[in-house]
């Protein structure tokens, strides 16, 4: 009898949570027409077209929504397995800090699909900013924060692992995407933030017009102001919401810096938290 290959199945998940065929291979660490014949292969084994292609990026049919649920179940049970052959089960308690920038439309099922893989890993997760995370408070094992790559870019250091690279955008409604404002209408966050503390220099030394349109108290906040169209907003690639495009290069808005998510286990939490975080930087890029 014919069996999945696990290598294609797992493509098949970071493309669905990718969501373009670009963000698939760069997490993958593969080139894009690699990641393209991987799926076609794993289509054809199954005889079902399982994405659907398009210039906004990938989207899985029914058919290939039905296979998510038990790929996902079989590296699931693969990984299981090779942590009980290794004697490397995870079971305890860990805090985990985390940015609300980082993949903030996957990280609660991400969550929930590590919890049903190791049962005995309890995560106690709390969102904070990144500056906070940065500055290692004492009440957590594991923190994931945001580095933006500008020219005086914090370096890594000890006990910090890079988790994955993003670049930011301006970003808009999609059907106000067309018509160039003149004075650019802003969605922000609190001054206390660093990326938009960041994006307001930026249009200021560009000498770029703006007016603050809808200040929100948090990225959740911030997306539902960009998908109802009351602004533009500073944004990482992954945290772009539904609805709301990069905002097209004729507007001819200043460059942006890419931006970096690094992990780092707290000093004093012991070899457990570096074992963990191990194992969360394979579901993390």
């Amino acid at each position: 009898m014919s069996r999945f290959d696990l290598d294609l199945l797992n493509t098949l998940t970071v493309v669905a949570e990718a969501g373009t065929l670009a963000a698939a291979a760069e997490r993958l660490h593969r080139s894009q027409s690699a990641v393209s014949e991987q799926l076609q292969k794993l289509e054809s084994f199954c005889g079902q077209q399982l994405f659907t292609r398009s210039k906004r990026g990938t989207r899985l049919t029914p058919a290939g929504e039905r296979l998510l649920g038990h790929a996902r179940q079989l590296l699931d049970l693969n990984d299981q397995v090779l942590h009980d052959m290794r004697g490397t089960g995870l079971s305890g308690d860990l805090r985990l800090l985390i940015t609300d920038y980082f993949r903030p439309n996957a990280i609660a099922p991400l969550l929930k699909r590590l919890a049903e893989r190791y049962p005995g890993l309890r995560l106690h997760v709390t969102v904070r900013k990144s500056a906070l995370i940065e500055a290692e408070p004492a009440d957590f094992d594991i923190g994931l924060y945001m580095q933006i790559l500008h020219d005086h870019a914090q370096p890594l250091l000890a006990g910090v692992e890079p988790v994955r690279d993003e670049r930011l955008h301006w970003v808009i409604a999609e059907h106000l995407a067309a018509e160039r404002p003149a004075t650019l209408p802003l969605v922000v966050l609190p001054a206390t933030c660093s990326l938009q503390g960041l994006a307001l220099n930026i249009l200021e030394r560009a000498r770029r017009p703006y007016l603050v349109a809808h200040s929100a108290s948090g990225v959740a906040g911030l997306q539902s102001a960009l998908s109802a169209g009351l602004g533009v907003a500073c944004l990482n690639e992954s945290s772009i919401p539904p609805g709301t495009v990069p905002v097209p290069a004729s507007w001819q808005l200043p460059a942006l810096p890419a931006v970096q998510f690094r992990a780092k286990v707290n000093a004093h939490s012991g070899a457990f938290a570096r074992d963990v975080l191990g194992v969360l930087k394979a579901h993390l890029t």
